[in-house]
């Protein structure tokens, strides 16, 4: 079996390796259940799939979904609609059971996958939390950006009480499991008016406050910049951030793994799948397929460049698809030496 650890040392480092790696996961239980850490039903669900996904799919690096946390408790004790009901949030504090759940989790999922590849946890930064609450649970598109623009400072406010505890998962998670690194998902907020002088007032401050909590434990850190449908981002905001590589939606955002790394300071990139349903990473051929990484590959190089899709990708794909991924990435770097 193939060294994995030395094929993403190799890309984490921006060298080329035996081929390049890719990476590849899915949700294991729907939306609305990305909420019910607390249904012991839902957490055995995620736990089995999790590690059936390992076995199975073998990947070269393994993202520890964290299907059942997304929701801050404080966040999720009612649905919030005003102001006055957002300020009400706090932090929880470390001993909380959210962050005992997560720690357990995490050291179950590291043991199952072993010591001979890297093992990163998702997390998102403060405002990512309430976003997602209010618009994947909540179902409320608008509520997150007219709070915040209503009233920045309370925003701000209750982000960093979120970031407390945040903080408090990753001190707990490298101090009591063998997880290697975090997948840190951050966005733009999704507003015209959050200009780049804006985004670096109100939100970079708040994703920096827990990368540099991550940055005392690991730099081992993959930073996703999430984009999808109608969710676009502007990468250039994100290329001092301190993280080691960078994955992007190459097609809401319509900028190549080529064209991102340059704008990303030539850190290590991966991407170029759409992991939308109908595209080519469900439906195409070996053939198509081979055809699409060669191109990608030719274009981007093989330096820090790695294989991956846009986000999440269908929790029906076959795994034989993932594979052919590795085989015709291994042909091209055989070809090419």
């Amino acid at each position: 079996m193939e060294n994995r650890k030395e094929l993403m040392n190799a890309f984490l480092a921006n060298e080329e390796g035996e081929r390049v790696i890719g990476g590849f996961w899915h949700h294991f239980v729907s939306f609305h259940n990305h909420y019910g850490w607390e249904d012991p039903s839902i957490m055995r669900t995620v736990v089995a799939e999790q590690k059936k996904y390992i076995d199975e799919a073998k990947p070269d690096f393994i993202k520890i979904m964290s299907d059942g946390f997304f929701g801050h408790p404080s966040l999720c004790k009612s649905t919030i609609t005003t102001l006055e009901q957002l300020k009400e949030v706090q932090s929880v504090g470390e001993n909380h059971p959210w962050i005992q759940a997560q720690v357990d989790y995490v050291k179950e999922i590291c043991a199952h996958a072993g010591k001979d590849v890297y093992k990163y946890y998702n997390i998102f930064s403060p405002l990512q939390y309430i976003r997602l609450r209010f618009e994947e649970y909540d179902e409320d598109f608008t509520k997150f950006t007219r709070l915040f623009k209503e009233d920045p400072k309370a925003m701000i406010m209750v982000a960093k009480r979120i970031a407390e505890d945040t903080k408090a998962l990753v001190k707990r998670l490298f101090t009591e499991t063998d997880v290697d690194g975090i997948y840190y998902s951050v966005q733009c907020v999704q507003d015209k008016s959050f200009t780049e002088e804006v985004h670096k007032e109100r939100v970079q401050p708040l994703d920096l406050e827990v990368l540099n909590e991550i940055l005392q434990y690991t730099d081992n850190v993959l930073l996703h910049i999430c984009g999808y449908g109608k969710y676009t981002n502007r990468l250039e905001w994100y290329k001092d951030y301190p993280v080691k590589a960078f994955n992007w939606a190459i097609y809401s955002e319509n900028i190549s793994l080529a064209e991102g790394k340059k704008i990303l300071n030539n850190k290590p990139v991966f991407g170029g799948f759409d992991n939308a349903e109908g595209s080519l990473l469900y439906t195409g051929t070996k053939e198509e397929i081979k055809k699409e990484i060669y191109r990608i590959l030719d274009e981007s190089g093989t330096k820090g460049v790695g294989l991956g899709a846009d986000c999440t990708i269908r929790e029906d794909i076959d795994l034989e698809r993932l594979q052919w991924i590795k085989d015709i990435s291994e042909e091209y770097a055989k070809e090419k030496r």
